[in-house]
């Protein structure tokens, strides 16, 4: 586990950046936190580092946004209005685990179906006006590829 202080929101997109270039299809990424406390941003970072050029909103209402990107395809879901872990089968989430990476906001919400390998990030508030901090949680490779890693966002 490794603790990180975000002074702003540029702090979350750089840490974002850094992780995106780690990052491979197959890869689940997990954010969680609650409202407001980065993940959309978080997760806008990521797919822009990864060489997106069009707008990324937020999938609060389509519940999933794919992102054709070099290296792949990225699979953002918001599963905040998910009532059940198998409704997300609905949203092809098998396809992204398999071949896309996927990065998921209320990650809580798939319960069981959430993989073991997922790279966890819970992101919350810290102190300052606008300061995050972000607590990252490694599964399956993701220690090995984060070992020797500086922590400085």
């Amino acid at each position: 586990m490794t603790v990180i202080e975000l002074a702003d929101e540029i702090a979350t997109e750089a840490l974002a950046a850094r992780l995106a270039a780690l990052a491979r299809p197959g890869d689940v990424i997990a954010l969680s936190g609650e409202l407001g406390a980065g993940k959309s941003t978080f997760a806008r970072g990521f797919i822009r580092a990864r060489g997106c050029l069009e707008e990324v909103p937020s999938p609060t209402f389509t519940l999933m946004q794919t992102y054709d990107v070099p290296g792949g395809a990225i699979w953002h879901f918001d599963l905040y209005r998910l009532r059940r872990p198998e409704e997300a089968w609905e949203l092809d989430i098998e396809d992204a685990f398999d071949s896309g990476i996927s990065l998921i906001e209320w990650p809580d919400r798939l319960g069981p179906l959430l993989p073991r390998r997922s790279l966890g990030i819970a992101l919350a508030f810290d102190a300052g006006a606008d300061g995050r901090r972000a607590t990252l949680m490694p599964g399956g490779d993701w220690a090995e590829r984060l070992a020797g890693w500086t922590a400085r966002a």
